[in-house]
């Protein structure tokens, strides 16, 4: 399943644009958002730099912008666009389809808008990561069977990566089963589009 769209998110913008997604937002309520959910223990995003990642994304025309007064104030009121909402979805689809079990910011990202894939892009993306990782581990696997007259020092290096990818696929799996019974579906009020 393929979904089209020509830019290019980078991390910060793909933090953004989906905060914007769940409801239309204004820069100070999104900083709000990232720390109440301690986003900034796992994701990289500052503080002063989601004013030049909402210009950016206005000026792509993946938001587009209105303004609102609260409490004598103006604020300029951020919402996605049907063209950033398919941008967010590639990534979204991309990200966790392409995920191969290392310590990846746009992973974990993706998975917390994860509702804004389809069920069956949701298992396709998952079905090919898990497919992935197994790759990978039987790589390192060969190289360990490669290095097995090594002291442990090396071989460990090899063990590790291993035991830790096959606790990604553990994980996987588990978001899958969930998934085919019916989680990870969009909650109507979030991600109206």
């Amino acid at each position: 399943m393929t979904i089209e769209s020509n830019y290019e998110l980078n991390h910060r913008e793909f933090v953004v644009l989906g905060l914007i997604a769940e409801f239309p937002s204004h820069a100070y309520s999104i900083n709000q958002r990232i720390d109440e959910r301690g986003m900034r223990d796992w994701t990289s995003i500052g503080k002063s730099s989601i004013y030049s990642d909402l210009n950016n994304l206005e000026k792509s025309k993946l938001v587009d912008s209105y303004r609102e007064e609260v409490d004598n104030r103006i604020r300029k009121v951020y919402r996605i666009t049907d063209y950033g909402f398919e941008v967010l979805k590639k990534k979204t689809y991309n990200a966790i389809k392409e995920f191969i079990g290392k310590n990846d910011e746009n992973f974990y990202v993706a998975f917390s808008m994860l509702p804004i894939l389809t069920k069956e892009q949701q298992i396709e993306a998952f079905t090919n990561s898990i497919n992935k990782i197994k790759i990978n581990i039987k790589g390192l696997e060969d190289m360990l069977g490669e290095n097995s007259h090594m002291p442990l020092n090396v071989r460990g290096l090899f063990v590790h990566p291993i035991k830790i990818l096959e606790i990604d696929i553990e994980f996987l799996n588990w978001v899958l089963e969930e998934i085919k019974k019916g989680e990870g579906k969009v909650d109507p009020e979030v991600y109206d589009k």
